[in-house]
């Protein structure tokens, strides 16, 4: 039986700094050693934090980011929730078998001013404290949550401040991949130290690359073309029958993807496309598509009533990248009660009939298909 992650932390209790082998933050952490076994289910919980506020999500959050440094074959020490005189304050302290340490400092997308003197000190006092050799052997790593202007801000001064070979930013969705790669294709934990660090100050492009072509292959494989249905009895005598899609929205730099689809869907009644996405060929009038939104869930639902053209739009955000411009119709959102692909949830989708739900199951979400009618129904919410 799923168990949500609201559920876990009512009955562990407040998360805290308490010491002791009974608290809280134990019973959590020895919780997810013993029960969370599928990387599918540890991007459940953490999704459940990044979609809930408070401080004992943001706490939770922490454990579960660190918690991936397991799945990616780390021996990880979890940092304290807050600082205090006289402790080193990181956040965790991944150490890999090959003997090279990454030092993590977790961040959501509530807006700080973000210096990379704090996480460089934390370096420094766990080399004094001879916790970890010296900085040839280690990577100082910030995890983001959500992006923000302020993580290019950071790359940057990572950059300017000539620290490409000590500090690195990635994303937790990109680490998520990361460990379903791992976990789903045999790679190897010095491949995956290897990919943390590349010659740039940010990990996520390789990664993201990597998921993607992996995405791609898992959803031609595992998802059959569907036949193409029609929506409603009426549409019967149309020449061409609806499909039915979904595709993934991203944050960008200063937008959230609800942000977008809410600009571009809800109020400009179009949407855009890149010249490799996938089904952008394919997609015509008449066709239905959803949206989901990174790491929240489906937002939106709208029909499709241009095919798309390459006629760069001024309101697309990168409107070179994304050249394929095409109008919708009848669109609805729901952005603040977006359907959530839970376990529950995808055990009733057709793409699951023969999967653990448990399982890594970002594929689905990780490039732009056809779904069923009826996985379109399950995904969407109607007025």
């Amino acid at each position: 039986m799923h168990i949500s992650l609201a559920e876990i932390l009512s009955l562990v209790g407040p998360l805290d700094d308490t010491p002791g082998t009974q608290t809280p933050r134990e019973r959590f952490r020895s919780f997810l050693s013993k029960n969370v076994t599928e990387v599918g289910e540890l991007r459940d919980h953490i999704e459940e934090c990044l979609r809930t506020s408070g401080d004992q999500f943001n706490r939770a959050l922490q454990d579960l980011v660190n918690f991936i440094g397991h799945f990616l074959g780390f021996e990880v020490t979890f940092g304290r929730y807050r600082g205090v005189s006289g402790e080193i304050g990181f956040d965790g302290h991944w150490k890999s078998p090959t003997g090279f340490h990454v030092v993590i400092e977790t961040k959501t997308s509530d807006t700080y001013a973000i210096k990379t003197s704090t996480l460089v000190g934390y370096v420094d006092e766990l080399i004094s404290a001879q916790r970890i050799p010296d900085w040839h052997s280690t990577l100082g790593m910030y995890v983001l949550g959500r992006p923000d202007p302020d993580i290019k801000q950071l790359e940057n001064a990572i950059i300017a401040e000539k620290r490409t070979h000590q500090l690195r930013t990635t994303s937790i969705e990109s680490l998520l991949s990361l460990a379903e790669l791992m976990t789903e294709y045999d790679m190897a934990h010095e491949d995956a130290l290897m990919v943390l660090r590349p010659s740039g100050p940010a990990a996520d492009p390789l990664i993201g690359l990597m998921a993607r072509l992996v995405a791609q292959e898992q959803i031609e494989s595992a998802i059959e073309q569907p036949e193409r249905e029609v929506l409603d009895p009426r549409e019967a005598t149309e020449p061409t029958e609806s499909a039915f899609w979904i595709t993934p929205v991203k944050d960008h730099e200063g937008e959230t993807a609800q942000e977008c689809v809410q600009r571009l869907v809800g109020t400009a009644h179009i949407y855009a496309f890149g010249e490799k996405t996938p089904g952008r060929k394919q997609l015509k009038p008449s066709d239905w598509i959803c949206f989901y939104a990174n790491g929240v869930g489906v937002v939106a639902h709208a029909k499709v009533a241009t095919a798309p053209e390459r006629k760069p739009h001024p309101k697309v955000i990168e409107p070179d990248s994304y050249p394929y411009t095409f109008r919708v119709e009848n669109s609805q959102l729901y952005i603040d009660n977006p359907v959530i692909l839970d376990a529950a949830r995808r055990s009733q989708l057709d793409a699951f009939k023969s999967r653990d739900p448990e399982k890594p199951w970002a594929w689905y979400v990780q490039g732009t298909h056809r779904i069923t009618k009826r996985d379109f129904q399950l995904l969407t919410r109607e007025k």
